[in-house]
């Protein structure tokens, strides 16, 4: 019998075999997806100086709408744009 590691099973292995769960799963992230849209969003309508409060700029957010990892892409300008 031959060892496999996790990296190297296939696809069909790591889908659920109850499609309600798979269901299930995928109304989750298009939740947390349009959630996170939403308060991106949210901080677009925020002005400038309220924004440089929070360490970010417009760009950054905008940036951040565009990209899936966009909370990365926020704690990351918020670092480069401390001040302490």
């Amino acid at each position: 019998m031959a060892l496999s590691l996790p990296g190297e099973r296939s696809l069909a292995a790591a889908t659920p075999a109850n499609p309600f769960v798979a269901f299930t799963r995928w109304i989750a992230k298009a939740q947390a997806a349009r959630t996170r849209r939403v308060a991106l969003s949210a901080l677009l309508e925020l002005d400038h100086s309220r924004l440089s409060d929070l360490g970010i700029s417009r760009d950054d957010v905008t940036a951040a709408i565009a990209a899936p990892q966009g909370a990365r892409l926020l704690n990351t300008a918020r670092a480069r744009n401390s001040h302490a």
